[in-house]
């Protein structure tokens, strides 16, 4: 399949979209580590941190001031796995982590902005915001119809300068406008928010280095998720009941964010919860009132 996605639940969205043979469109950052060798360190988290003039170290650096915010320096399968607050010069020397690194802990608003780039310069933006819950968890991303003018201008600097060559989607985190992770795919939870046309768009970037989506009705939009406790064995949900609540006009898809058929301690999930579904949708209160329903029908559906 030339988009290569991993994730069964996120299929949907590329399901009927016509992409030659020849083009492959990565979703995961394993496969985009392997298509682009000349950007791959953009997954070096210390070269992130480098670019921009942060202060950063490998564990067994000491930092300078405290607290700091601790990471492995690469991960390929996201979800804030391993990630945490070291408060102190004492619990660093505790935690220290072979193959993890430190960086300033930033506060403010965490962002995730899509942009689709040609040659390193960007055409097209979009801009995702998490609430956050404790331990790597989001209660729900807002998926803003307005531009964010500060991080366009820094991030589109920052890649005019370090991704000369590359077209493709590129995928920023930012907190108060700084870079703390850059990805090389998109952000294939909640692509269906960004209106109809833009997969087929994707398709054109990559295959012709040309951006064309014209991006004329866009709607704020929401992704809900649903955690369960770690450890349990989930089953899923009856499918039939699923295609019912999708016919609402409010709610644009449901994903089940888990292998069945694997074991609960099989799947890279944040450390506070596991992570059962997403609800997208373009009405927030619709969308919480769905996890909550299915949260019962997981509870009832035990493996």
């Amino acid at each position: 399949m030339p988009i290569v996605e991993r994730d069964p639940w996120r299929t949907q969205y590329f399901e009927g979209v016509a992409c030659p043979d020849s083009v492959m469109i990565p979703t995961d950052d394993p496969e985009a580590y392997l298509l682009y060798p000349a950007h791959r360190w953009i997954y070096n988290k210390l070269k992130v941190c480098e670019t921009q003039g942060l202060e950063h170290g490998p564990h067994g650096v000491l930092p300078s001031r405290f607290p700091v915010f601790s990471k492995p320096i690469y991960n390929m399968k996201g979800m804030g796995a391993g990630s945490k607050v070291i408060e102190t010069s004492e619990a660093y020397e505790r935690e220290q982590t072979p193959g993890h690194m430190w960086m300033p802990l930033i506060v403010g608003e965490h962002v995730s902005t899509d942009a689709a780039v040609v040659d390193g310069e960007p055409k097209w933006w979009r801009h995702t915001i998490g609430k956050a819950l404790d331990d790597g968890m989001f209660d729900y991303w807002t998926v803003l119809a307005e531009p964010r003018p500060q991080i366009e201008a820094y991030c589109g600097e920052w890649m005019r300068r370090n991704l000369k060559g590359y077209s493709g989607i590129v995928n920023f985190e930012t907190i108060s406008g700084t870079i703390i992770e850059c990805h090389l795919r998109m952000s294939d939870q909640w692509i269906d928010l960004y209106g109809p046309g833009w997969v087929e768009s994707v398709v054109t970037l990559y295959a012709n280095r040309y951006w064309d989506y014209a991006d004329n009705a866009r709607r704020t939009g929401y992704s809900v998720v649903l955690f369960g406790k770690h450890g349990v064995r989930y089953g899923q949900v009856d499918r039939s009941m699923v295609a019912e609540v999708l016919s609402r006009p409010e709610i644009s898809s449901i994903q089940m964010t888990f292998h069945e058929d694997k074991l609960p301690d099989a799947h890279s999930m944040p450390p506070g919860g596991f992570r059962l579904a997403i609800v997208n949708c373009w009405d927030l209160e619709a969308g919480l009132a769905l996890r909550e329903w299915l949260a019962l029908m997981f509870w009832a559906t035990p493996k």
